[in-house]
């Protein structure tokens, strides 16, 4: 049985007083929620200080990017030794917001995936097609790719610290969601990619989150999906009781 995993991406909001605040609001609303694991990703400022108000509780830290090298005159970036310092367990790799703006192709995000479980990091490594390559039937051929690179290389260890988070670029941040259906055909073809290429043991315990505007209230009837493993959640991870509401509907 895989243990649904919740993660919400801040990404580049809430300074570091409202990310404390944020936390010390969500933390009383989802103290008693089992079976789920919960993790929150705040932009780097704010990593520490989130960190330090959610010791002792159910809720992880995550980052939502890091560099593959552990110092050096790489400036702007952050290594994942930072991140493990700072508190952090999991990191996002290959949101395709990384993919779009800042042009992070499948072999830097492979090395980045590499060497951050090299490091001790668990990884939330985000996969997903465009609108134009949904409509023009190139899906299956996008995510094949996604994943036969992005993953190569791992062994079967490796992936104890692997969650596949599928999220239809065309369905973040827009308030359009794939339905049900379409998010567990997607999330049963990306399982069976990881069957074909790393075996059935591995297909079957790998979580695959989905991601692309859950709310309170679609995230029940996606969870109840046998292929959707948990979610990666954006704007309605920024406020408590949202985010509280879909932790508890994948409980």
């Amino acid at each position: 049985m895989r243990t649904p995993l919740v993660a919400g991406n801040w990404k580049m909001y809430k300074l570091i007083a409202d990310a404390v605040d944020t936390v010390t609001a969500l933390k009383p609303l989802v103290a008693d929620a089992e079976g789920v694991e919960i993790v929150v990703c705040p932009t780097f400022t704010a990593l520490y200080a989130t960190g330090q108000a959610l010791a002792g509780s159910n809720i992880a830290l995550g980052a939502q990017n890091c560099y593959p090298k552990d110092f050096g005159a790489f400036t702007g970036e952050i290594s994942p030794q930072m991140l493990l310092d700072a508190g952090c367990t999991w990191t996002i790799i290959g949101h395709s917001e990384r993919r779009q703006y800042f042009k992070e192709d499948d072999a830097f995000l492979n090395e980045k995936l590499r060497y951050a479980l090299a490091q001790g990091l668990k990884v939330m490594f985000c996969i997903g097609e465009t609108l134009d390559e949904r409509q023009t039937g190139a899906m299956n051929a996008v995510l094949e790719r996604q994943i036969s690179k992005g993953l190569a290389g791992l062994s079967a260890a490796d992936f104890a610290g692997v969650a596949i988070a599928y999220e239809p670029v065309w369905a973040i941040g827009t308030g359009i969601t794939a339905t049900p259906e379409q998010a567990e055909e997607a999330h049963e073809f990306v399982r069976g990619l990881l069957r074909a290429r790393f075996g059935q043991a591995i297909a079957e315990a790998v979580r695959i989150q989905y991601g692309g505007s859950v709310k309170p209230d679609n995230a029940a009837e996606l969870i109840a999906k046998p292929n959707v493993d948990g979610f990666l959640v954006g704007g309605a991870s920024l406020k408590a009781d949202s985010f509280a509401a879909i932790v508890n509907a994948a409980r």
